[in-house]
């Protein structure tokens, strides 16, 4: 059978060859695609079959898959899940402003602004080994220990400074990283033009370091998600805190899955926003 190219909207005729060409990739995607989607049923299938077919897997199906169980718990795990979101959400930006101006501090080189450089590594390097549940404790048994005027005392507050602190000092070292990927030619280029330290970040260096690092970033922010529930330490009625209390009063942990599943159905949209923008640099490089 011989293939007749037709003309495209502009008039232009594709040549057999290339016609052949599109047709075999085609077929070799719709043949990859059939094999892709046979080898992962089987998976699915055999992982299914091997965890049904386990010795203990009545007791598990008892304890983490109660329906009864998940129905009961899911209105109060809900409720709780939105504060994580609300924590979240409040952190975020929270932690792009301190991490952004640690970065600039710590890019800063007249003698002058030393004790501010050395107290930006001094806080990345602290909030970086501390663990985040330590930082917590600390932020939520501490601060309100002091006894300071105006201090908060409201968990979920406390939940956010905590959580900024921690993830602030690692989204520095993102925008460091994507300040420092900047060629020096570009900061050349500006300084030659008249412009300052200030409007060559502002101007240069900032809007290409933030899009080199939007990725990470969000790498960073699907952390942020999960690592909400770690609030439930200090006592906020978040997510984890209310799986907590219906596992304690029921003795099954199936309020757990509730939990687990509503921050998978959060974070793997992140997720998957996160693996686009990488995909899309790369083309835009030329990669």
């Amino acid at each position: 059978m011989t293939v007749r190219p037709s003309p495209d909207a502009s008039g232009w005729v594709k040549s057999a060859r290339q016609v052949e060409r599109e047709r075999l990739l085609r077929r070799r995607s719709v043949r990859s695609g059939s094999i892709a989607t046979v080898s992962t049923l089987l998976v699915v299938v055999l992982l299914v079959w091997g965890v049904t077919a386990s010795p203990g897997w009545v007791r598990v199906r008892e304890t983490f898959f109660d329906p009864e169980q998940f129905v009961r718990a899911f209105p109060d795990v809900l409720s709780g899940f939105l504060l994580n979101v609300k924590i979240f959400l409040i952190a975020e930006p929270l932690v792009l402003l301190v991490g952004l101006a640690v970065a600039l501090v710590r890019g800063l080189r007249s003698p002058v602004f030393f004790p501010l450089r050395a107290l930006a590594v001094a806080y990345t390097d602290v909030f970086r080994g501390v663990p985040t549940i330590l930082v917590i404790y600390l932020v939520g048994f501490g601060l309100p220990a002091l006894g300071l005027q105006g201090m908060p005392t409201d968990l979920a507050t406390l939940g956010v400074i905590a959580l900024t602190l921690s993830y602030g000092a690692y989204v520095a070292e993102v925008f460091r990283a994507g300040i420092d990927s900047v060629h020096p030619s570009q900061i050349a280029a500006a300084r030659s033009l008249g412009l300052g330290h200030g409007g060559t970040m502002r101007h240069v260096v900032l809007p290409q370091a933030v899009r080199r690092v939007v990725p990470p970033l969000l790498n960073d922010f699907v952390s942020l998600q999960k690592d909400t529930a770690l609030v439930a330490t200090i006592g906020p009625l978040e997510a984890l805190r209310q799986a907590q209390i219906h596992a304690a009063s029921t003795f099954n942990y199936t309020p757990y899955l509730v939990g687990a599943l509503l921050f998978i159905l959060l974070t793997i949209p992140l997720a998957r926003l996160t693996d686009y923008l990488a995909a899309r640099s790369q083309r835009r490089r030329g990669q």
